[in-house]
């Protein structure tokens, strides 16, 4: 609502119902004033309070503000408080007390306390006088009156002077008595100029809660993914981003903690879940309490939040010496502390696991995680990691045990565990060797996560100990080396310094620091180079995931066939972890095989899904949408990035959330040939999630430009990006759109040179390729073929002509395009136009429409706008297209409703007797039918039908 316009609305408002109006009170306004500053993500409760607050002046109202402990309703209190006072309002306050035994009419007393205290109203004191000898003096009023009444009169008589606002927090923990006055209250505020606010927690004091039953709400829920992250951004800048995910999760949206919960260091051990002083006070008052076995299991509880109930009661049993009853559940449930669904023990929320062992002792902590220890014998990583923080002192084959499982724990999608497992392992190991290859691991799985600083530490730390050449380098470029110069900086990422590796160890080192240095050096052509020679010089691991995506980042053009069939090789992807899996699909889109890369997407999602690896999902989406984009598979990229854009805000994922949108918009521009709009924020977000994304923008916008029949402006960015060595990679995905802007500019002859070169770099490197793995050809059948080979066959066929053209289209026409639409359609639409040329309109027909079935389905409605006008050109009835020449909807636009009908029964596996029998038709006429229907929808048999009519929805 406009500030100014609701202000004079209010003082209207106040001058009707104000008696008198001495001075009518200003419209009270929550926005802005300091309070209200505080409140991030709670726009919609203070719009709401403001709106209260206007009808308490009006005649009167209530709000019953409930919340879970921490959502802020205090603050939103004060907010109203603070607007109410500046609006002239007269405010009475009054808080429960918890955690002690609140006196008989001692919330009352202090809420009425500055009436009996000042002067007394204009309008008599006698209520006044009567409430005063009540609380104080413990005498019943001069006629007996009710303490109910007598409040209601002396609150009624003060707001005919002065309008008031009552506010009550911590609702549920009042004295009784006072509960029961002030619920009486709140329902009789109407014709009363009195505003009646009370605050009151969700599941707490239940006999309370029913004294305010039907009264107005104001739920405050907990803040959004995103609300979290602004709230913390603005309260907490320059949270390491690990820190920052963690904080987060535990959070769950209630603002207490995300203000109160410390950042894990990873220093502390024995482990113990963060709290502070005012946060264990909110969530767990009545912890320390409870009987020993209750805080016992509530202790294991809070360091292995996943045990089922048995298995935490075993080892509650461990630490006091007497199994723990049913009774010691019950007892944390009537707290609010947990919740017992079936065999598991969960806490009411994330940040009350640390809360109930708040200020816990460190030997108690210890004997805690050692007989959690005890009864894990079937999880290795679990039992490692409670070992290790039982343990004192050293322990090299505790922490040979933690280095082993952590590999596990990165499988199960628990990075953070498994760098915190290696930071212990590094302390238990006596051996300086090994305390720097545990540190230097856990420094490259934080620059995986995004926590340069713990990375840089880490690195640091690792520094400190022998790590052999490659081992240093990799430390140093983690490290950043502050106090290094730039030519020391420059010489530890140049791979002509890098010493060949010496065995497994070093050899491990190579490959991390070639998948750090990559990304950084592409546009070098001299070191991009070198980093190829290095890694050539390690043939026992070819087919690693990271050497093989080092090469593809750096080797462009070059290095395409030699990385495709490295893939082809690597059968077992099914073994492959996760994160291995998603850089082998990098690998496969950078060379060009996009199919590869989509079936490696797939296989990553499937193994998120077995895995439980659900905040990996948006992140696998938004790579399978890249992959479905650059195939010219637009109806499905799409898909992939709306539900990357749906899903990443859920999980704090706004980066990746504006990347989906931002990719989503380019996507509607290729499709309807419009050139699309890239904001310069979104593009930078988008960097974070997809490397390479400039190069997607600016392949989209050319292709978008040859959409839309700008041949010139596409051509002009396209041959722009195909001839510069480090952008060429995205770039060969557009060689058709390409091909048809040059064949409409006339610039044929250089886009046939271009694509000849093109080919030729493509043989030299598989050739080369052929060569190396001469000695491994008989152990494994390397598929050696082209990544762009379908790219160039097409490309060549729409640059053809004269006697040439027929050999063209007849290699590109035996090539398997089944799972390249986009191609088959373009080949098709090329090869129309040529027929049409030559005057062989009835085929220049068919061969069209087939097209235009093809693009329809994929929602390419600049292609089938163009087709429509082969169609026209050609003389032909372009039932193609609506009136207009607006491209058709759907494939329902390419049939009659018979015509869909009877391909919908042959979809369905009925011969042509049956869909006669079910039509009334012959099976001659069937047959007709389908002889006209195939064409259209581009179809040569039956089963393709299923495909074609997947989007064809009932009417």
């Amino acid at each position: 609502m406009n500030a100014v316009a609701g202000a004079v609305s209010l003082r209207q408002s106040a001058q009707q119902h104000a008696v008198p109006p001495p001075a009518p009170p200003a419209a009270p306004s929550v926005r802005g004033r300091p309070a209200a500053d505080r409140l991030v993500g709670r726009e919609g409760e203070l719009g709401a309070m403001e709106a209260f607050l206007r009808q308490g002046l009006a005649g009167g109202a209530t709000r019953t503000v409930y919340g879970t402990a921490g959502a802020g309703k205090s603050e939103l209190l004060e907010a109203g408080v603070e607007a109410a006072a500046d609006a002239g309002l007269r405010v009475l306050r009054c808080a429960g007390a918890r955690g002690a035994a609140a006196a008989p009419r001692s919330g009352l007393l202090q809420l009425m306390w500055p009436l009996l205290d000042g002067p007394p109203p204009v309008r008599g004191a006698g209520p006044l006088r009567d409430l005063e000898e009540l609380l104080l003096d413990g005498a019943s009023g001069a006629d007996g009156t009710p303490l109910p009444f007598l409040v209601l009169g002396a609150l009624e008589s003060a707001a005919a002077d002065r309008p008031l606002l009552l506010t009550v927090d911590d609702f549920d923990a009042l004295d009784a008595a006072s509960a029961e006055v002030l619920a009486f209250v709140a329902r009789r505020t109407a014709g009363r100029r009195l505003a009646v606010l009370i605050a009151a927690r969700h599941g707490s004091g239940s006999g309370r809660r029913a004294l305010l039953s039907g009264l107005p709400e104001l739920p405050l829920g907990p803040l959004s993914p995103a609300q979290s992250a602004e709230l913390v951004a603005l309260r907490r800048p320059g949270c390491d981003p690990l820190a920052e995910r963690e904080l987060l999760a535990t959070a769950a949206g209630n603002p207490l903690a995300l203000l109160e919960l410390p950042a894990r260091t990873g220093e502390s051990v024995p482990d113990l879940p963060p709290s502070s002083d005012r946060l264990a006070a909110a969530l767990a008052p009545g912890a320390a309490l409870l009987p020993a076995a209750t805080r016992d299991l509530l202790l294991v509880a809070a360091l292995h939040p996943d045990g089922e109930l048995p298995l935490l009661m075993s080892a509650a049993a461990r630490i006091g010496g007497t199994a723990p009853g049913f009774e010691a559940v019950e007892r944390a449930e009537r707290e609010g502390l947990v919740v017992c669904e079936g065999t598991g023990l969960r806490f009411t929320h994330p940040a009350a696991a640390g809360a109930v062992v708040h200020g816990v002792g460190p030997a108690r902590c210890r004997t805690a995680h050692a007989a959690l220890a005890e009864v894990m014998e079937r999880d290795p990583v679990r039992r490692a990691w409670h070992s290790a923080q039982a343990a004192e002192g050293t322990d090299a084959g505790l922490a040979a045990r933690l280095e082993a499982v952590h590999g596990d724990a990165l499988e199960r999608g628990e990075p953070v565990t498994a760098i915190r497992m290696l930071r212990r392992a590094a302390d238990l190991y006596t051996a300086p060797e090994d305390q720097g290859r545990c540190a230097l691991l856990a420094a490259r799985l934080a620059h995986d996560l995004g926590s340069r600083r713990m990375a840089r530490m880490l690195a640091h730390r690792a520094l400190r100990h022998p790590l052999g050449p490659l081992g240093s380098l990799c430390a140093r470029v983690l490290a950043g080396q502050q106090d290094a110069t730039g030519d020391e900086r420059r010489s530890w990422a140049d791979p002509a310094n890098w010493p060949v590796p010496e065995g497994p160890g070093e050899e491990e080192h190579a490959l991390e620091l070639a998948r750090l240095t990559a990304p950084g050096i592409t546009a070098d052509a001299e070191r991009s180079e070198a980093l190829l020679a290095f890694l050539d010089r390690m043939p026992r691991r070819a087919g690693d995931p990271r050497l093989v995506h080092a090469m593809a980042t750096v080797g462009g053009t070059r290095r395409a066939g030699v990385v495709v069939a490295r893939l082809s090789a690597a059968s077992d992807t099914h073994l492959v972890p996760v994160r291995d899996l998603e850089r082998l699909g990098e690998a496969a889109l950078l060379a060009g095989a996009a199919l590869r890369a989509l079936d490696l997407y797939r296989q990553a999602e499937h193994r998120c899904r077995s895995l439980g690896l659900d905040d990996r999902l948006p992140h696998v989406w938004l790579r399978q949408g890249l992959a479905h984009l650059l195939m010219g598979d637009w109806g499905q990229a799409g898909r992939s990035f709306a539900r990357c854009g749906e899903s990443a805000p859920h999980r704090g994922r706004d980066r990746l959330a504006s990347a989906a949108s931002m990719l989503g918009r380019l996507v509607r521009g290729l499709r309807a040939g419009t050139v699309p709009v890239v904001d310069a924020a979104d593009l930078a977000a988008a960097r974070h999630s997809v490397r390479f994304v400039d190069d997607v923008v600016a392949v989209a916008t050319a292709w978008a430009r040859v959409e839309g029949g700008d041949f010139t402006g596409g051509h002009a960015g396209l041959l722009a990006l195909l001839t510069d060595p480090g952008r060429a990679a995205v770039a060969r995905y557009a060689l058709v759109p390409f091909a048809e802007a040059a064949e409409a500019v006339g610039a044929g002859r250089g886009a046939r040179a271009l694509l000849n070169r093109l080919a030729a770099e493509t043989k030299e490197t598989e050739e080369t390729e052929a060569d190396r793995s001469a000695p491994q050809a008989a152990a494994v059948a390397v598929d050696l073929s082209s990544p762009v080979a379908a790219e160039l066959a097409v490309a060549r066929a729409v640059l053809s002509d004269g006697q040439e053209a027929d050999d063209r289209y007849g290699r590109a026409f035996a090539m398997d395009l089944s799972r390249r639409p986009f191609l088959a359609a373009s080949l098709r639409l090329a090869h129309g136009r040529l027929l049409r040329r030559r005057r062989e309109i009835t085929d220049s027909r068919v061969t069209l429409r087939q097209a235009a079935a093809a693009f329809t389905v994929a929602d390419a409605r600049a292609r089938v706008a163009r087709i429509t006008a082969e169609l026209r050109a050609g003389g032909a009835r372009t039932e193609t297209a609506a009136s207009g020449g607006a491209g058709p909807a759907s494939v329902r636009d390419l049939l009659s409703a018979q015509e869909l009908r009877i391909a919908r029964l042959a979809a369905h596996g009925l011969s042509n007797r049956a869909i006669g029998e079910e039509l009334g038709l012959a099976p001659r006429t069937i047959g007709a039918y389908l002889y006209r229907i195939f064409p259209r929808l581009g179809v040569t048999a039956r089963t393709q039908l299923v495909a074609v009519l997947r989007e064809v929805r009932d009417d």
